[in-house]
């Protein structure tokens, strides 16, 4: 460089910087992003009883909105017309939250309310049941335990096996297929699905 003009081969030498500068920011940048949804996939998927439990600023960006509506407000799905009231596959029904097992396939029977309907939990111990007195009426609420998500009703029911019938909101759940439990950290629930 001589009498402070730029030559064409340091113009060059220059552009070449600042295209491998450009680049490698792009590359770490790249890796970054997966890294970083690799990590939030490993939060999102099977069940880990340690994981903490999101706050509802999370929950409000990896949920769908009616997702969030029905576990953090309380809100209730359209009978008819929601995922699981009529879906007959094999396996369990997880939290939407935390992804613990909360119902199976095998305890689901046509409750005729437009709601996937249960006989039973997998375990009474995974729910919390609450008196509810909106709507001027008078039922009891049911809440995953652990993540304190709105799953919906429990009704006294002669047509249930055991007199009682669970309505939950399809958008409170998740649904693990029998033969995607084992891949997906569930295996120690499949014995839940041996037909008795």
């Amino acid at each position: 460089m001589y009498g402070g003009r730029i030559t064409s081969e340091e113009r060059s030498a220059i552009s070449t910087y600042v295209g491998v500068g450009i680049a490698i920011v792009l590359i770490a940048g790249g890796v970054y992003v997966f890294f970083l949804a690799q990590k939030e996939k490993k939060e999102t998927t099977g069940f880990d009883p340690n994981r903490p439990v999101p706050s509802d600023a999370v929950l409000k960006r990896r949920l769908k909105a009616e997702e969030y509506f029905v576990v953090r407000e309380g809100g209730t799905q359209t009978p008819f017309q929601n995922d699981f009231w009529n879906y007959d596959r094999t396996g369990i029904y997880v939290d939407v939250i935390t992804g613990e097992p909360l119902f199976t396939s095998l305890d689901k029977f046509d409750g005729q309310i437009g709601m996937p309907t249960f006989s039973k939990p997998i375990s009474k111990d995974l729910l919390v049941e609450r008196l509810d007195t909106s709507n001027d009426m008078k039922r009891i609420e049911i809440r995953s335990k652990r993540s304190n998500a709105h799953l919906g009703h429990l009704f006294t029911d002669p047509k249930s096996p055991s007199g009682q019938s669970y309505a939950v909101n399809s958008a409170a759940l998740h649904f693990i297929p029998k033969e995607e439990m084992k891949d997906r950290g569930y295996e120690a629930y499949l014995s839940l699905l041996d037909k008795k």
